[in-house]
């Protein structure tokens, strides 16, 4: 029979490796309660939010253009561009907020920087996927536009949505905690971005100079990409994995560097 400092020195590995599930567990049960357990209808309006925003285009256009730039359905066309851009765009202010957000529980060795931004972004990804699949179900089905998905490039534009907001939203969490002002600067800098990644057009009808500047806009390639998976006679030869990969890649590891060597100064502040 083993001695009892013995079993008491085995199992305190086995409580160590449950400890990083348990905290992010716990955060995201947190974040459930206070993101949408405050709000009438709570994850109702997540879904009402980029569905009302599909259906104003939908209308407001379908007057002025008989047809969209590209298919025939309206929503598709918009839907393809709009639900890659809001879920960038909530996933990234979202983790852009964690530090601020979780402040009072990093304090405790237990629960770490990285624990909570893993949990902000799980719940975020699981009720934006969620959205998704609502809104692109309900157009597909009930209104049946002409299409044919490609799973492989959706998928691809997807990953490459969340690469991009891991990235943003990451560097702007420290930046954010190191300077306040960050917040509203970059707020102002993204009020143009809804006008500017090709949702009410593609980016074939944009003449040059400006298509050259408006290609360094890395949701424009993510846009182009859905949209060729909704679109088999679309091809957007301007389209680049790589460009918005290394624009993730560099503010990830810039954000998570920063963020693991001064977080703990500034929130000592």
């Amino acid at each position: 029979m083993p001695s009892p400092s013995k079993t008491s020195s085995t199992l305190r590995p086995q409580t160590g490796s449950y400890a990083t599930p348990r905290a992010i567990g716990a955060l995201i049960l947190r974040e459930i309660t206070t993101t949408y357990g405050r709000s009438p209808g709570g994850y109702i309006w997540a879904i009402l939010e980029p569905a009302a925003g599909i259906t104003l285009l939908t209308l407001v256009f379908s007057i002025g253009f008989r047809t969209p730039p590209l298919g025939t359905s309206f929503a598709l066309f918009y839907a393809a561009g709009i639900l890659p851009l809001m879920m960038y765009t909530d996933i990234s202010t979202k983790l852009a907020q964690t530090i601020q957000f979780s402040r009072a529980l990093l304090i405790y060795p237990r629960i770490t920087f990285l624990d909570a931004l893993i949990a902000r972004f799980v719940l975020n990804f699981l009720t934006q996927m969620m959205v998704h699949f609502i809104v692109l179900g309900f157009i597909i089905l009930f209104l049946k536009p002409m299409t044919t998905l490609d799973y492989a490039k959706i998928g691809q534009a997807y990953l490459l949505t969340l690469a991009l907001a891991i990235g943003i939203g990451t560097l702007n969490s420290f930046l954010t905690l190191a300077y306040p002002v960050w917040q509203t600067a970059w707020s102002i800098l993204n009020r143009p971005l809804f006008l500017v990644s090709c949702v009410f057009f593609i980016f074939e009808s944009v003449p040059r100079p400006y298509s050259d500047y408006l290609w360094f806009n890395p949701i424009v390639h993510i846009a182009g990409l859905m949209r060729d998976g909704f679109y088999p006679f679309y091809q957007p030869g301007y389209v680049s994995i790589a460009y918005p990969l290394a624009v993730a890649a560099l503010c990830t590891m810039a954000g998570l560097f920063l963020l693991n060597r001064y977080h703990r100064d500034m929130l000592d502040k």
